[in-house]
């Protein structure tokens, strides 16, 4: 935040009593205050804007003329997670920076699931000095369902109160409505010392409506970044809540949102924009904040609109209007140089008063650090795996049963939850091929339990092998689908033997393979490497029959016990509305 010094020199450059250090001379100013574009120049000292007065005549050390280019404030990513963007922070800078964004607020409950408040420090200590800012969104619900699921890490009261006073954290992190509609203590503590810190609470409350989400709204909730139509956004924004239009890999929401608003004219103003989880190989070929905006110009929304969405409203909404969001003087000197506000592409990125990035690639140096072996030595199995690891015995007579099974959406991380007739051989129950009905299991990753949890799933469209990853929402247990249990036992003891990562394997061979030894989440490889790495093991499950756009992001929301309807853990089947265990076999008469 600003200091004595800074606030001194700023003055100093705007009364000429000293220059400034860079003059944006010739720009199309973006006022996002006033929604007016406009001639003038942009005077920086240091890192703070000192004047955008169209007439001011100030000394500058460098001037640089931007030829009628726009000046745009810098973007802010509402809400997301390193993690499964499958880079450590300082590989991030690569592909996040060239395409505007110079703020993000991480929530780091992937990593906190893993290896609790020591795993947190160890990402926080490498955000420093890099060429985007983050905040932290403090993780509220670490172990994410509590008797569900089984994880490395636990974040209770006393270590979310501790970082909750950090300088870098912003907000208390994405909370789910059961923590809040059956009154759980602690959550509720948790929100209250958010709030006695004037701190906001971040929001996930995917299906809710009615008086429920009056109910969960009313303990102080900020935000849902969830919505998935126009009826659930107006009815959050009606609410006194900020809703984040989301567009990730695989949570692709802001079409169907920015077609609504615009349908209904709604006002924007309680509208910004996040990404979730997207993977570095996406915000590569299709920009990343950057494209929300793009996105929405693209569905009619006036650019200033679109743009303020990106800046001053989710700025507002952090309270941090008075320092990023626009360009305005005092402001921290993020600023975006483009040419056509219908396709905004950045040909320089300033963060903080200095070039970072210019035409499309980072100018500046994100030294990369060296992880300690405590967090890339994650994966610890208590027993061995092995093909009878993932039989799945009946508890009927016959030759059928029927299941509960998972369907999944190409492009959503919400599922269906169906009813299928499956074939018992000696007792076990069996897969159906034909019919898209895959096994799918959990296998318990920490050394604690042993367990695996068995279940069916529909959507992934493999003709052959297995497919397996150490990134499973949000418990991170090693999680696989297959055709047959020989493919599955080697899918999960090669990511036992890789210490973390994605696998594909056909006839009890590893045909594609990627390392994610930070905590069995991250590469410590810079961004053009894991890039590549992510095309190859992507083609390796397309040469099993799986296109679906984004295999291993479908493949690690399965699991999630707070995303409806269906969740898997090494516990078993979550009834998630409920938030419950339940059989994988449906019940006679039910």
């Amino acid at each position: 935040m600003r200091t004595f010094e800074e606030i001194k020199s700023v003055l100093e450059a705007g009364l000429s009593i000293i220059d400034c250090d860079l003059k944006l001379e010739n720009v199309k100013l973006v006022n996002v205050y006033s929604s007016q574009i406009y001639p003038s120049n942009i005077y920086i000292k240091g890192k703070r804007i000192v004047s955008i007065d169209p007439k001011a005549e100030l000394n500058a050390k460098t001037i640089l003329d931007c030829g009628g280019m726009y000046a745009v404030p810098g973007f802010i990513d509402g809400h997301m997670h390193f993690e499964t963007t499958l880079l450590a922070p300082e590989a991030l800078a690569d592909v996040l920076v060239p395409h505007g964004t110079t703020t993000i607020m991480a929530d780091l409950m992937e990593i906190a699931n893993v290896a609790g408040i020591d795993g947190v420090k160890v990402l926080v200590d490498s955000i420093a000095d890099l060429p985007y800012r983050t905040f932290i969104q403090v993780s509220s619900r670490v172990p994410t369902a509590p008797g569900l699921e089984t994880t490395g890490g636990i974040l209770g009261l006393a270590e979310v109160e501790e970082m909750l006073d950090w300088a870098e954290s912003i907000s208390l992190g994405e909370l789910d409505p059961s923590k809040v509609l059956f009154i759980k203590e602690d959550y509720l503590k948790k929100i209250a010392g958010a709030l006695q810190r004037r701190k906001i609470v971040n929001g996930h409350a995917i299906g809710r409506s009615g008086q429920d989400l009056n109910v969960y709204a009313s303990a102080g909730m900020s935000d849902d970044h969830e919505c998935v139509t126009y009826e659930h956004l107006l009815e959050r924004v009606q609410l006194g809540m900020t809703v984040m239009l989301r567009e990730g890999s695989t949570e692709r929401n802001v079409e169907e949102l920015i077609k609504g608003v615009i349908k209904h004219g709604l006002s924007h103003e309680h509208l910004i924009f996040c990404t979730d989880d997207k993977h570095a190989i996406d915000i590569r070929e299709e920009g990343h904040i950057n494209y929300n905006v793009n996105k929405a110009i693209s569905l009619g929304m006036p650019s200033i609109q679109a743009i303020q969405m990106a800046t001053l409203n989710s700025a507002r909404h952090f309270r941090l209007e008075d320092e990023i969001g626009s360009i305005t003087p005092g402001r921290l000197a993020d600023i975006l140089l483009v040419k056509d506000l219908t396709d905004i592409t950045p040909v320089k990125v300033i963060y903080e008063g200095k070039v970072v990035a210019d035409n499309g690639r980072l100018v500046v140096v994100s030294k990369h650090r060296n992880y300690p072996a405590w967090i890339k030595e994650t994966i610890k199995l208590k027993s061995p795996v092995n093909a009878n690891s993932f039989i799945l015995p009946t508890q009927r007579q016959g030759t059928t049963t029927r299941v509960n099974v998972i369907r999944i959406y190409d492009d959503q991380i919400i599922n269906e939850w169906d009813e299928e007739e499956l074939t018992i051989v000696n007792g076990q129950i069996l897969s159906n091929l034909e019919e898209d009905i895959l096994k799918l299991a959990i296998v318990e990753r920490y050394g604690k339990t042993g367990g695996v949890g068995i279940g069916f799933v529909k959507g992934f469209r493999l003709k052959e092998g297995a497919l397996a990853t150490s990134m499973s929402h949000d418990h991170h247990n090693i999680v696989c689908v297959g055709t047959n249990d020989e493919d599955m036992a080697c899918a999960a003891n090669a990511i036992h033997k890789l210490q973390g990562g994605m696998v594909v394997v056909k006839k009890g061979q590893v045909i594609g393979k990627m390392e994610l030894p930070i905590g069995g989440l991250m590469s410590e490889k810079p961004a053009g490497i894991v890039l590549k790495e992510l095309e190859e093991v992507n083609a390796s499950a397309r040469q099993l029959g799986c296109h679906l756009p984004s295999p291993f992001m479908t493949l690690c929301f399965i699991s999630l016990p707070t995303v409806p309807k269906l969740g898997l853990t090494d516990l078993g089947l979550v009834d998630v509305h409920n938030h419950k265990l339940i059989d994988v076999e449906v019940k006679p008469g039910s």
